[in-house]
């Protein structure tokens, strides 16, 4: 049970992380099958949870990463962007999304986001220039940027569009899941790559780990080639019965391909996503519910026609009702022992992209609104109704504390 102390009302008696992964006995048991049968890197579990994602996802190719980020590399090197080119990014995102046009030699156009926290078609219109090559829209905390206008911009611009669907994986748009071949329909003229993330605090997890899915063979092709080094196609299989020690090298690659053990975890919490998406939203539900009346925060904005899979539930501080700033309200939580985090600091604000591309704070108003406000609270499904309630009781609490008397 939860103390009470004068100092503060409610504190919970154990710390809650912000997030922890959910891992059962048959993920142990298929990452154990692997340790024993010797294919500790790429081999037949990998061909597997690929299979099995593009089943899941309704992709015609799903490329297995040993990260999110190596994805996106590997998707914008395939496509052919480097040096003078141009990348549209949204600020509000995790930096490697930035990092990798970088890494490139392409620079990132940071832009502003809409009050979905995700890319507009009018911010995006007004960063294109005749270096413009792609556009990265990033689906924020798991909810879908409106992506019609999107492609319709990329295709009217001949711009290739790259998805970091990092929070996305079984989020839905307008009934096409995110990186299925279905959302080739809503426009087929371009080139198009989703990006997805299986990091430790993700829906679900290979504990590092991505995957990229297209529906264009030839591009499907060249990010295979890249992922591993960039030798002939199934070079993996040189140690099997059934390969050759003979390789050729096509391009210089990279080292990104996924391994088996990481992949035993996946073919396993693939088969438990929905489940997992079911019990965010329904968690999410509460907080939207103990929240509606509360004035002194904004809960996320949810758009119809998106499947929302609740990778994070984010809350904007009215800080002209409280006393506290949004580091204060964080410290105030971590002592009721709720853990937190905020999602993201804005890219332009880092100091290699002040340095590198000029980037200062007030150039990116929208972004920076939302960064000084937003929380993240906990919500993941090793949660249980009583820890949605601990973080309930936590955030009243406070609220209440702080909570300025008047308000003008």
């Amino acid at each position: 049970m939860p103390s009470r102390t004068k100092s503060r009302g409610y504190v919970r008696e154990k710390f809650l992380p912000f997030a922890l992964p959910s891992i059962g006995e048959e993920e142990i048991a298929e990452v154990v099958d692997s340790l024993r049968s010797g294919w500790v890197t790429t081999g037949p579990k990998v061909k597997r949870f690929e299979a099995d994602f593009a089943e899941y996802i309704g992709c015609s190719h799903a490329i297995a990463l040993n990260s999110c980020t190596a994805g996106l590399h590997i998707a914008l090197t395939a496509l052919g962007i480097g040096p003078g080119h141009e990348v549209i990014v949204p600020s509000l995102t995790f930096c490697s999304t930035a990092n990798v046009v970088v890494h490139t030699g392409a620079r990132p156009v940071l832009v502003d986001v809409g009050e979905d926290f995700n890319l507009t078609q009018e911010d995006i219109e007004a960063a294109i220039t005749q270096r413009t090559k792609a556009i990265m829209p990033v689906h924020y905390s798991g909810q879908a940027c409106d992506m019609k206008p999107i492609y319709e911009l990329a295709a009217r611009h001949n711009l290739a569009v790259v998805e970091d669907a990092a929070h996305a994986v079984g989020s839905s748009y307008y009934g096409c899941k995110i990186g299925s071949d279905a959302m080739e329909g809503l426009n087929s003229n371009i080139p198009r790559v989703t990006v997805f993330s299986f990091y430790g605090t993700k829906n679900m997890t290979t504990a590092e780990g991505g995957m990229n899915t297209t529906a264009d063979d030839e591009l499907a092709e060249r990010m295979r080639l890249l992922t591993l080094h960039g030798m002939s196609r199934d070079a993996w299989k040189r140690y099997t019965g059934s390969g050759s020690w003979y390789y050729e090298v096509l391009v210089p690659g990279f080292k990104s391909n996924m391994t088996d053990i990481q992949a035993a975890l996946g073919i396993h919490q693939l088969r438990r996503l929905d489940g997992f998406i079911e019990t965010r939203r329904r968690y999410a539900r509460m907080y939207d519910e103990a929240f509606a009346g509360v004035a002194e925060f904004e809960r996320p904005i949810r758009l119809p026609n998106r499947a929302h899979n609740y990778h994070l539930y984010v809350i904007r501080l009215r800080l002209d009702r409280l006393s506290i700033d949004r580091s204060e309200f964080i410290e105030e939580l971590k002592a009721r022992n709720i853990g937190t985090s905020v999602h993201f600091i804005p890219v332009h604000l880092h100091p290699f992209y002040q340095e590198r591309f000029g980037y200062r704070r007030g150039d990116l108003p929208k972004v920076e609104s939302i960064y000084d406000r937003i929380v993240s609270l906990p919500l993941y499904p090793s949660m249980t109704r009583s820890d949605v309630e601990n973080v309930i009781n936590a955030v009243g609490d406070v609220t209440t504390q702080f909570r300025l008397s008047r308000v003008a």
